[in-house]
């Protein structure tokens, strides 16, 4: 097939997992035999080819495209309107879908590009796959929390600064989220009338483990955080739960990830100085050798947690929040323990009690190196390419010999 791929983000620009994960699926329908395009906004317009990847990076469709950078209000106000239907989005998508001429639209993650992307797809008679990363459709806000607690459903001011995304999802013939979670939150609040759902979750490259690591005998027990430092991830519960480990315990705190702001020093100066070490921003491949166990502690509903499978690909066991996608990624007793969100004691001792029995450690490890193989990339790849042939082959059908 040929797969117009937008995306709202792609590498080199890397701020989270999302465009890690867009490369990837790239990469894997690229191996799978089709011609991929990627299509995603920059500071300027430029084709070029990215580790294989043949993209066309355009400049920004809205007031800007990156929007981790600190704006006037208004111009806020005035970004997410337009991310609800996006007349100059529309007219860029279309000429971008007659020049590729794909036999498929899918959207990876939908901000900047603008989902009317999807309406221009319609126009040129392409059908439209699209893979939900996060909760922004379903809130401005990006992610379902109030008061700093996590929402099962949209509020009511949600639900009107959003009615632009939800309009044109009807557009959308198959829905794929990363985890059963964010798919039925989408379909709940009226997203995707007319789509197939359907989950695959997100994929790593190989199990770098070769089976169950071996508990640490002439070192401190090293618990890894890795992610973006905002409370979203619940980086200040981990420093709780740290600060909250017996002065005897051996243990180490290795935090991967930075933060921006204010909140970001504070929840940093939560953990005990002398057994936490902050690596900045590390890649996965160097970090994951380093540490034991991975503490996941997000207090908001994860799509999916990359970084978890990434644990589980270096048989690392993870500590996570008992909601969202992480619900569903960690199996408790089997690859790690799940814990109530926000509840710092708790999470302290399920790491503790991990931490203090090599036994129960080497059985969790080996089943996160067991765990590794049902994301693995060709079974993730070859899911994709059955579901957007039947995507494909169902549009192709006509009606009466459906």
């Amino acid at each position: 097939m040929r797969i117009l791929m937008p995306c709202a983000a792609f590498p080199p620009f890397i701020d989270g997992g999302g465009p890690i994960s867009a490369l990837l699926l790239a990469t894997l329908l690229k191996d799978e035999g089709h011609e991929v395009r990627v299509v995603h906004v920059s500071d300027e317009e430029k084709f070029e080819v990215y580790k294989g990847i043949p993209v066309h990076r355009i400049e920004t469709l809205n007031l800007y495209w990156n929007y981790y950078e600190p704006r006037p209000k208004w111009q806020k106000i005035a970004w997410h309107l337009l991310e609800n239907g996006n007349p100059r989005a529309y007219r860029v998508m279309q000429r971008e879908i007659r020049d590729f001429n794909p036999d498929i639209v899918l959207t990876d993650s939908i901000e900047n590009i603008n989902v009317t992307t999807w309406a221009a797809a319609k126009s040129q008679g392409v059908p439209v796959a699209h893979t939900i990363r996060s909760a922004f459709l379903l809130t401005w806000k990006g992610v379902l929390q109030k008061g700093g607690k996590p929402l099962d459903r949209p509020t009511f001011s949600d639900r009107v600064t959003s009615m632009g995304k939800r309009f044109f999802s009807r557009y959308v013939d198959v829905a794929i989220g990363e985890s059963n979670d964010i798919i039925q939150r989408h379909l709940a609040a009226g997203y995707f009338p007319n789509a197939v759902p359907m989950r695959i979750p997100g994929a790593i490259p190989e199990r770098v483990a070769k089976g169950s690591r071996t508990y640490p005998a002439d070192r401190a027990f090293r618990i890894g955080f890795m992610g973006v430092h905002t409370a979203f991830k619940g980086i200040d519960v981990l420093g709780k739960a740290a600060d909250l480990f017996p002065e005897e315990s051996p243990v180490e705190f290795w935090i991967a990830g930075t933060g921006r702001d204010e909140f970001a020093e504070k929840a940093r100066a939560l953990f005990p100085q002398d057994r936490t070490k902050f690596l900045g921003w590390t890649k996965p491949e160097e970090f994951f050798p380093q540490i034991d166990l991975l503490a996941f502690p997000t207090v908001g509903r994860e799509a999916f947690g990359r970084v978890a499978v990434e644990a589980f690909a270096h048989s690392v066991p993870v500590v996570g929040s008992d909601l969202g996608g992480i619900s569903e990624t960690v199996v408790p007793e089997t690859n790690g323990l799940l814990v109530p969100p926000n509840d710092a004691k708790k999470l302290m001792d399920a790491l503790h009690r991990i931490a203090a029995d090599p036994t129960y450690y080497t059985s969790l490890s080996q089943g996160a190196f067991d765990s590794a193989e049902d994301y693995l990339a060709p079974t993730i790849a070859a899911t994709y390419t059955r579901t957007l042939l039947e995507a494909v082959e169902k549009h192709n059908t006509p009606a009466e010999a459906a």
